[in-house]
């Protein structure tokens, strides 16, 4: 395949991946208007307050992927407690994955690099995919001031080939829905002089690094 063609492969396999997580919650107001619209005045609060939930859990999940996928996410304006609150948006929809970690505290090398926000939000969504059974994401620094994202819970494991395609060891034309977001964020890493590792595996733990490489 041509670079060409490597690059509408990862572009229409991203744009699956994307809309398959918003199209649970878009078709829920979907559902909630036309059940007003059915039931008038009794559909009540039952109604709204499913609208309203659904509303925003795909706000949430479209902030979140605008962070990590889009062009803005690298804005220097964009605070680490920014990606805190998106990532909230991100995990409230099923509930089972929660965080606990400072934006506020030290979180790896000082000043914050350009783009540092961005990889983070990046690193925190791989962490979400660690987690099958729920379970809690923190963040924290390194003893050598790189960044852990550490994915705690039940079966807490890596999926196959996940590292090969953050790594860029897949070719895009083997990639699937479910491995083009780590290949992608290893290109974007890449991109912004960052790396992103799984650096451990545990029983109920996975730890990924996220390093500044060079500043851009």
């Amino acid at each position: 395949m041509s670079e060409s063609d490597d690059l509408a492969t990862t572009i229409e396999l991203l744009s699956s991946r994307i809309c398959h997580d918003i199209i649970s919650p878009v078709g829920a107001v979907n559902n909630g208007v036309e059940f007003m619209q059915e039931m008038g005045a009794e559909a009540g609060d039952e109604a709204i307050n499913l609208i309203s939930y659904s509303a925003t859990q795909a706000a949430g999940k479209l902030q979140a992927f605008r962070f990590a996928y889009g062009a803005g996410g690298a804005d220097p304006n964009i605070k680490p407690e920014d990606i805190q609150k998106a990532f909230s948006g991100l995990i409230a929809g099923e509930g089972k994955i929660s965080q606990t970690w400072d934006p506020f505290g030290p979180l790896g090398p000082s000043p914050l690099p350009p783009a540092f926000c961005k990889m983070l939000m990046c690193t925190m969504m791989l962490g979400v995919e660690c987690l099958p059974k729920g379970g809690s994401i923190s963040v924290k620094p390194s003893e050598s001031n790189d960044t852990l994202v550490l994915a705690e819970g039940p079966d807490a494991g890596v999926r196959d080939q996940v590292e090969d395609a953050l790594a860029g060891k897949i070719a895009p034309e083997n990639l699937d829905p479910r491995l083009v977001h780590p290949y992608t964020i290893g290109v974007l890493a890449k991109k912004y002089g960052f790396g992103i590792e799984i650096t451990g595996k545990e029983d109920g733990k996975v730890t990924l690094t996220l390093t500044v490489l060079k500043t851009t």
